[in-house]
């Protein structure tokens, strides 16, 4: 079997390869150092188009001037935060401006509790520090380090869950552009082309605040929540199809409609209020993001492929409704149960079959 086919997750450098190579063959622009792509195509790599015969795919749906922005910041020597709402496409944006400029997405620090100051500087084999003392050999380059020697851009994910000492060994490295290694009297100075793209919860808010030291040395962008019905049904009804073939599940695609009723669910209960603005609504304690209603469609496809006739079902889609916004059983069970009966209930024939299902699946 071929690689490509038998890898759970491709990069978007791999996942668009074809994009990027008919983009860089008709792009006669000019390139800032470091980079693969002219601003321009950049931005048609991420907004979508036509080169040549190819047909590049959008990758973010939104608005057009805030990737402009994102990409006007990386050719100075600023670095990128992006901050938004859990399911904005912070982290999918993030990956594919890094996959378009400098061909290597993989350079990322994944931001938790758990992320230490080695994993933003750098490390060592301990074996061989005490076989041998500190040398190159024994060095482990973290992300940064690695873009900094290459003149790339390395990612920081959800960079608001570090310790705030974690976040402030980026304040050098962001206004210096060097990573001093005292123990071998040396230090790394950036090639061109190095930046940082990172991103940041809104749900995270609190946490571990940034400082303002920190933002300082960021352009800040924030990424909206999709601004209407229409906008938030394609962006999960593109990233749906995309996903499914990628897992090959053995089911067709929603039907428009379904995707239609699960983005009315969830805009409704995100914003507590039904879309006519007619009725107040009690929001659940999660997270009811565009992110889960992509993962909730495609996991009602696995179940329909699976163990069903190949054609999601209602009684599919309410399992992965309980699932998605059920999360504290007895709080958010009432709220569930609120809404299907206030809301859902009222709403004719075309959603009956729906309201049956979820109450069942409720009770």
């Amino acid at each position: 079997m071929d690689q490509k086919q038998n890898v759970l997750r491709l990069p978007s450098e791999r996942l668009y390869q074809d994009e990027l190579e008919a983009l860089r063959a008709h792009d006669n622009e000019a390139k800032p150092a470091g980079w693969q792509l002219s601003p321009r195509a950049a931005l048609t790599f991420i907004t979508g188009g036509k080169v040549g015969g190819t047909t590049v795919t959008p990758k973010y749906i939104g608005n057009r001037r805030l990737v402009e922005m994102a990409i006007a910041t990386l050719l100075t020597d600023r670095s990128l935060l992006l901050i938004g709402e859990p399911g904005t496409a912070k982290s999918w944006l993030s990956e594919n401006l890094t996959a378009a400029i400098h061909g290597d997405s993989s350079k990322v620090i994944q931001g938790t509790a758990g992320t230490s100051e080695e994993h933003v500087r750098y490390s060592w084999n301990y074996a061989m520090l005490l076989a041998q003392g500190p040398s190159e050999s024994a060095l482990i380059k973290s992300p940064i380090y690695r873009a900094m020697e290459t003149g790339g851009i390395a990612r920081f994910e959800e960079i608001s869950r570090c310790a705030s000492e974690v976040q402030d060994a980026l304040i050098s490295i962001l206004s210096e552009k060097t990573i001093a290694i005292p123990e071998l009297g040396k230090e790394i100075a950036a090639s061109k082309g190095f930046s940082v793209i990172a991103t940041a919860n809104t749900r995270d808010r609190g946490v571990n605040e940034m400082s303002a030291a920190l933002k300082r040395r960021f352009n800040i962008i924030v990424l909206p929540s999709p601004s209407d019905l229409e906008t938030e049904v394609n962006i999960v009804s593109r990233r749906v199809a995309e996903i499914a073939s990628s897992y090959e599940l053995k089911a067709s695609l929603p039907a428009q409609e379904a995707v239609m009723k699960i983005v009315t669910i969830f805009r409704e209960l995100r914003g507590g209020v039904t879309l006519d603005g007619k009725e107040k609504i009690k929001p659940p304690s999660g997270v009811i993001s565009t992110a889960e209603a992509i993962s909730l469609l495609t996991g009602s496809m696995a179940l329909a492929g699976s163990f069903g006739t190949g054609t999601i079902t209602e009684e599919d889609l309410a399992g992965g409704l309980q699932g998605a916004i059920v999360k504290d059983e007895e709080k958010d069970r009432l709220v569930w149960k609120e809404y299907l009966d206030n809301v859902m209930k009222k709403r004719g024939s075309e959603w009956r079959s729906l309201y049956n299902a979820c109450r069942e699946m409720n009770d």
